[in-house]
């Protein structure tokens, strides 16, 4: 993935805003305007809102504090008295980023912020296995109210 630093980024939006072609955006900052017009299509051509977080989910300062209770080998309920969220939550949060003995907070972070992105790729187009199946039984004309014996 090609990096450019939030100055750069901001750079870029605002020569972009103002109808300054990519090739001219690319010589300013030094780099290949490949990269830059790569970085414009991964943002969907517009400038990409200023990221929050919703308070529903797990922040790093959260996610710091489940770092070090798992270090100390606190119980799941007692992690979860400490930050005010339910043991299931801690649960996993630490079972979905490498178990007690690996989950750390920064990685974990990392990987929610990721997974938070949108738009995502559609399950079908991901899932080889899955398209085929489901194409197949489209073919098939297959509906699941057929095998659960309900006329329609």
């Amino acid at each position: 993935m090609v990096r450019f630093s939030e100055e750069d980024k901001k750079t870029i939006w605002d020569m972009r805003e103002a109808g300054v072609p990519v090739k001219r955006i690319a010589k300013h900052l030094g780099r290949q305007n490949s990269s830059l017009r790569k970085s414009i299509a991964d943002a969907g051509g517009r400038r990409p809102s200023a990221r929050e977080r919703c308070e529903l989910r797990l922040s790093f300062a959260e996610r710091e504090e489940i770092s070090r209770g798992a270090a100390a080998g606190l119980s799941f309920r007692a992690i979860a008295r400490g930050t005010g969220r339910s043991a299931s939550t801690i649960c996993r949060e630490v079972n979905a980023n490498g178990g007690r003995a690996k989950y750390r907070a920064l990685p974990a972070d990392r990987r929610a912020q990721r997974r938070a992105l949108r738009p995502k790729r559609a399950k079908l187009a991901q899932c080889r296995r899955l398209r085929n199946v489901v194409e197949r039984k489209l073919e098939e004309r297959w509906s699941p109210a057929a095998d659960l014996g309900v006329v329609g």
